[in-house]
Parts: C-alpha cells; sequence; structure tokens
C-alpha cells in the first residue's frame, strides 16, 4: 500500500459515504482483497452445495482461490486451488463433483481431504505426505459455509455461532437442497453492492418486493417515518404483534441482535413481519412451496434475516431460504451470488413453480443490480462528493464503519480526531 491511501483511511468522515478512491482505485481494490476478504471470515456456500462426499465449490476472488469440498467422512473442508508441484490451479469449474482432485498439467492426484494420492516419476525418498494442499481455515454454521484465509482467523467466529444458531437451526438448512442459483455481475464496487443491501431508502425501485417487504424497514419509530409511510408502518406493526405470538408458541428467537460493527465478525439477525399473506418472496405473500422448511407446520412466519460482514445476507421463510454472497471481480465488478434452498424432498413442478420461487427476487436482484451501476458511474464522476447518510441508512454508516475500522486496525492507521465536517459544493453558478 503507497502512502496515497492512508490520508483516505484515517480521515475518513463519519456518516458520509466514502470518498471516489474507495471505489474506483485499484490499489484500493487490491487493498480490500488483502485486508478484508483475505483476513475476514467469507461466506462461501451452503452446505446444501457439497451434499455429497465428492462434491465441491470454488471461491475466485482477485489471484486467490479456494476449493470447499466435502471429504469421504462428510466432513467440510477447504483448501487453495493451487497445486504442490508447480503451482497450476486444480479445478476451474465453480462447483461439481468428483472423486479425486486431479491436476490436469502433470496428474499430481489429491483426496477430497487435502492429501497427496498421487505423484508419478519423483525422486527416490519423495515423501506425499509433505505435498497435501494447503489449508484453509472453514467454520460451517447451522448449514453455512465460512471460510478464512488468515493464518491465525477472527475467534470471535464462535461467539457468533453460538448467538445465531438458536435463529438458524429450527429451518434445518443443513439437510435443504438448492432448488436454483444465479450469478450475477454487477457493474459497480463491492462496497456498493453492500451498501445498497444494507438499506430501504431506495425500496421504491422495487415494486415486486414490496409487495411482502416493509419499505419501514430501517426507522426506530413512528416519528422518524415519512407520513406517507405510516399506515404502512401500523400495518407492520400489527402483523408483528401477530407473529410474535406464532414465533413463541413455536419456540422461536425473534429479537434484533445488531453488532454489526462493534465486533471484527460483525452482523445482524432478526425476525420481521411480512405484508399481505406474510408467508413468502412472491406476488400474494403466499407460499410457493408446499413442502416447508424445518417443521413447524406453520405458513405465516415472516421472514428471518441475517447479514455478517463483508460479503453476505440471508432470508429465511416458513418455505425456502434465500441466501446471498458478494465476491469482487474488479474495481467496478462485483459478482453476487443468489442461492434459493428448499426442503430436500420437495420436488419441483408438485411442491413448487421454480419461476414463482425466484421471480421476485430474479427482478429484484436485476433493479439493484442497475442502481449499484449508476452509482458507480456517477462516484466515477469528478464532480462527485460524499454526500450524508439519512437515519434509515443506519446500517450502511455501520457497514462502512467496520470496513475502516478493519482497515485502519490491520494497518495500524490512527483515526484522525473528530472534528464537525461541512462538505459544500463550490463549483460557480451561471
Amino acid at each position: 500500500m503507497t502512502t496515497r491511501l492512508i490520508p483516505f483511511i484515517r480521515d475518513r468522515a463519519v456518516g458520509q459515504s466514502l470518498p471516489a478512491p474507495f471505489y474506483v482505485d485499484q490499489e484500493f481494490f487490491d487493498l480490500d482483497l488483502d485486508e478484508i476478504f483475505s483476513k475476514r471470515w467469507l461466506f462461501v456456500a451452503a452446505e446444501a452445495e457439497i451434499a455429497e462426499p465428492g462434491d465441491y465449490v470454488t471461491i475466485t476472488f482477485g489471484t486467490r482461490s479456494v476449493i470447499v469440498t466435502r471429504d469421504d467422512a462428510g466432513r467440510v473442508r477447504a483448501h487453495h486451488n493451487v497445486c504442490r508441484h508447480r503451482g497450476a490451479r486444480l479445478l476451474t469449474e465453480s462447483g461439481g463433483s468428483t472423486g479425486t482432485i486431479v491436476c490436469s498439467y502433470h496428474s499430481w492426484t489429491y483426496g477430497m481431504d487435502g492429501r497427496l494420492l498421487y505423484a508419478d516419476a519423483q525422486a527416490p525418498g519423495f515423501q506425499k505426505s509433505c505435498y497435501s494442499l494447503r489449508s484453509v481455515h472453514v467454520r460451517t454454521i447451522a448449514g453455512l459455509v465460512f471460510i478464512c484465509l488468515a493464518a491465525e482467523p477472527p475467534t470471535d467466529i464462535d461467539e457468533v455461532a453460538e448467538i445465531v444458531e438458536p435463529y438458524l437451526r429450527p429451518h434445518g438448512l443443513a439437510g435443504a437442497k438448492v432448488a436454483k442459483q444465479t450469478d450475477l455481475v454487477e457493474d459497480g464496487n463491492w462496497k456498493l453492492a453492500m451498501e445498497n443491501n444494507r438499506e430501504c431508502y431506495h425500496c421504491d425501485g422495487h415494486p415486486e418486493l414490496l409487495n411482502v417487504f416493509f419499505p419501514t424497514w430501517g426507522y426506530s419509530d413512528n416519528e422518524a417515518i415519512p407520513g406517507r409511510l405510516r399506515p404502512v408502518f401500523a400495518r407492520y406493526r400489527q402483523a408483528t404483534a401477530e407473529l410474535i405470538e406464532i414465533w413463541d408458541r413455536h419456540g422461536l428467537p425473534y429479537p434484533r441482535i445488531e453488532q454489526l460493527d462493534t465486533r471484527t465478525t460483525g452482523f445482524h439477525i432478526e425476525r420481521e413481519a411480512m405484508d399481505l399473506a406474510g408467508e413468502s418472496f412472491t406476488l400474494d405473500g403466499t407460499i410457493a412451496c408446499t413442502r416447508l422448511l424445518g417443521d413447524f407446520g406453520e405458513k405465516r412466519l415472516g421472514r428471518l434475516s441475517m447479514h455478517m460482514q463483508p460479503n453476505m445476507w440471508l432470508h429465511v421463510t416458513s418455505d425456502h431460504a434465500l441466501l446471498f454472497s458478494v465476491i469482487p471481480i474488479a474495481p467496478d465488478k462485483t459478482l453476487v451470488r443468489t442461492t434459493w434452498l428448499v426442503h430436500a424432498d420437495a420436488v419441483e413442478g408438485v411442491d413448487y413453480d421454480l419461476d414463482r420461487l425466484t421471480s421476485v427476487w430474479d427482478i429484484t436482484n436485476q433493479q439493484d443490480a442497475d442502481l449499484v451501476a449508476l452509482a458507480q458511474q456517477g462516484i466515477s464522476s469528478p464532480a462527485y462528493i460524499p454526500g450524508p447518510y439519512g437515519p434509515s441508512e443506519f446500517q450502511v454508516e455501520a457497514f462502512i464503519n467496520w470496513y475502516i475500522t478493519a482497515l485502519r486496525a490491520n494497518l495500524a492507521i490512527p483515526a484522525a480526531p473528530i472534528t464537525p465536517t461541512l462538505i459544500t459544493d463550490t463549483a460557480e453558478t451561471a
């Protein structure tokens, strides 16, 4: 990192969007890969994607690539996607199934646990046990798979797991199956993709989603809510009161727990009501899959939502789960992966129609991609100056504060003294 970046990290103004270099500079992008994506826990897959021994997924960002697999004993493993012979990349597909991992260069062959099984024509005394694949830290939480590339990963993942597992585990995600997965490349920086997800100030741009998603999300009380949304807020409060009785009856935890920028592995989790039928992400709010997740037999559960820094969010309803992960590709390119999970015994065409299950979020994802692209275009302009976050954008501020705090801690950059900041447009007017 050059010293040119230090003032931007040191002097970031609280409550305002970041200066343009954070979103457009290659050097900042490389720094994010080194200091955020290589040193924090990342969400990379659902266990349902690697349900059987030999199943694997690969995760690639920058020059890094990791294989996540299930070994012959059923354990989830993660290894660097680099052959121990002369460094060739081993697996080039995003996922699949294989009995062994074979390097296409010289046929070095590895087990799904990373052990070197075969290496032809080596010198006398060659010991295969010395050339296993380099392992990557991996952790599963209630059916979700996280990795960390750091030599010493953040230890608070155990505390986070203890908090969120009671919310997630009743839905049986570990035993679910993938109904659909999409990869959407957004024309914007990865931080813009995350910021967009962290607020509903823009949700008027999601008419399909707003059939069931209350646009009052992000407002703490009736006084702060715009007048046009107060009838919606009254409906939200009524729906919440009704759902609390259902959640309590089934022993489902629901209070908001928000530690987005107060710990290394920042997260947020809560249950919330949904509009209309309140059952699922469909245009009328009714379930899309008749074979429900978990063992509740209850269609109306609202949604369980969780965010984890730096790259994931999810929603779980009674009938399916939606998992989102964000992977940086370039300063202005980001992969957003969406995975729909349903009960393992649900049958497409019998228990669910795939278009009905996925259409609301397929549409919403493209709308978000279009908005992120507009933000990237505007921030790339010389006319851009950071603007203020509104009250309902508190999670955007929390995400950016977490990000800046992580950079300062990793790079030993102290924060600048806090002083009032006033940004004005100094351009001359005609």
